[in-house]
C-alpha cells in the first residue's frame, strides 16, 4: 500500500477531527470529544504553536494521524509526548501505524528529546502488543492522573 506521512497542515484539521471522534467511539468515550476543526487549527496553527502533528495520506485522504506536544521531564529534560496515533480502522495493519511512529520517533530524536511517552488503554491489547513489539516500555505500576475543567474549578472554589 502506498501512503505518505507528512507534516500536517491547517486544511487537514476536519479530516484530523475526524480520526480523533473514531478513537473516542473505539475507546468508548464518544461522548466526551468538545475538539473542534477551529480550535485544532487555532492550537497547532496559531500565534502559539501548541502541538505538532503527522499525516498518514492514502489515495489523497488522510487515513491516520500523530499529534504531540512538548513536556518536560525533572528527571531527563527535554521529552514529548504523543498525544495520540491514530489509523483509521480501514487500513489498521497496513504498515501506516508504523510509518506515523517511525517519524514521531525521528521527530524525537532530531529534537534531542530524552524520552517520548504516551498513554495507552489497559485493556487495548493490539495497541500494547504493537508499542512492545517497536521497543517501548509500557509501565504497568502507573495511573494516569486528570484533574478536569470541573475538577479545576471545585478545586479553586475550595483554596
Amino acid at each position: 500500500m502506498k501512503y505518505q506521512i507528512r507534516e500536517s497542515v491547517a486544511e487537514d484539521m476536519p479530516a484530523v477531527l475526524k480520526l480523533i471522534k473514531e478513537l473516542a467511539i473505539f475507546e468508548r468515550e464518544a461522548h466526551a470529544v468538545e475538539m473542534t476543526t477551529e480550535r485544532l487549527i487555532k492550537d497547532g496553527f496559531g500565534s502559539e504553536k501548541l502541538f505538532h502533528c503527522f499525516v498518514g495520506v492514502i489515495d489523497k485522504n488522510v487515513e491516520g494521524m500523530a499529534l504531540l506536544y512538548p513536556r518536560y521531564s525533572t528527571w531527563k529534560g527535554p521529552v514529548i509526548h504523543l498525544e495520540d496515533l491514530i489509523v483509521s480502522e480501514g487500513f489498521r495493519g497496513s504498515g501506516l501505524g508504523t510509518a506515523l511512529l517511525n517519524e514521531v520517533v525521528k521527530y524525537g530524536a532530531q529534537l534531542g528529546v530524552k524520552r517520548i511517552s504516551w498513554d495507552v488503554l489497559d485493556w487495548n491489547s493490539p495497541a500494547i502488543e504493537f508499542y512492545e513489539k517497536k521497543g517501548a516500555k509500557v509501565l504497568r505500576d502507573w495511573d494516569v492522573v486528570h484533574l478536569d475543567e470541573k475538577g479545576i474549578q471545585e478545586y479553586l472554589s475550595n483554596l
